[in-house]
């Protein structure tokens, strides 16, 4: 079984030139499979080209990114439910709230994560979500749509035990592993081991953190080698077993094939 990078943004302007070349070296590194997450109404096009490339490797989502809410945000979901609605998608994302670089929108954010959360639970979708510096906030909109309805990953886990417990207390979600563990003073390797097996997903986030050593570079799904190395000395477990345990458990919450 190859490994499953389930979080990459491979169809940004950052590959534009050698596309074909990443999706050859992925390959070449044992990545069966990438789900690409939606930014919003102006990332569409360039989505559904990349999947066109290979669509046995490329598994879209659809969302609206927390960053990318504005006022307009119901006539912004307009154009992302229409998508979900006439095409095949296999999550609802990349979606969430992020109170890091901007606040000025909380509420609209929540309420647009809040109705693709219902999207979700309506056509039966898993969810990717986008959490910065709003673990308690997303938490509690899975709770209000209702968290035994709804499935999903918390993409870019880096937090501490507190917050991964407030995770797992949640039956059906797991957490994306990317290249913060590879990073010496992430504190994420010692936060891991008190995490189960079978609730962790791997992902790169491409381009964006890269791993060690790599970092600071374009990121890309090739490098996820480097996290399935960092987790089999965390766990104890052999390169290849880290990546069985992580395609089955992509496998199981994306409803993918083998």
């Amino acid at each position: 079984m190859g490994v499953i990078d389930t979080h990459a943004h491979l169809f940004s302007k950052d590959f534009e030139n050698d596309i074909e070349e990443v999706i050859y070296r992925a390959k070449i590194a044992g990545v069966e499979k990438v789900l690409l997450p939606n930014i919003d109404e102006t990332t569409i096009v360039n989505l559904k080209k990349c999947v066109s490339l290979d669509p046995a490797f490329f598994k879209p989502m659809m969302g609206l990114h927390p960053t990318s809410v504005e006022k307009n945000w119901e006539q912004q979901l307009e154009a992302i439910y229409k998508e979900i609605a006439e095409y095949e998608y296999y999550a609802v994302g990349e979606i969430g709230v992020d109170l890091y670089w901007d606040i000025s929108h909380e509420k609209e954010q929540i309420s647009a994560f809040e109705e693709q959360l219902k999207w979700s639970t309506d056509r039966g979708l898993p969810v990717s979500i986008h959490f910065r510096n709003a673990t308690k906030e997303v938490i509690d909109s899975i709770k209000r749509v209702g968290e035994n309805s709804v499935r999903g990953v918390f993409h870019s886990f880096g937090g501490n035990k507190d917050e991964l417990d407030a995770i797992l207390q949640l039956k059906n979600f797991m957490v994306g592993v990317n290249g913060v563990v590879t990073f010496k003073n992430s504190g994420l390797s010692e936060t891991l081991i008190h995490c189960p097996f079978d609730r962790v997903v791997l992902e790169t986030d491409s381009p964006y953190l890269a791993p060690v050593p790599y970092r600071g570079k374009r990121n890309e799904s090739s490098y996820i080698q480097e996290i399935v190395r960092r987790l089999s000395e965390i766990w104890q477990k052999s390169e290849a077993e880290v990546e069985k345990i992580t395609s089955t458990n992509a496998m199981r919450i994306f409803g993918l094939e083998n």
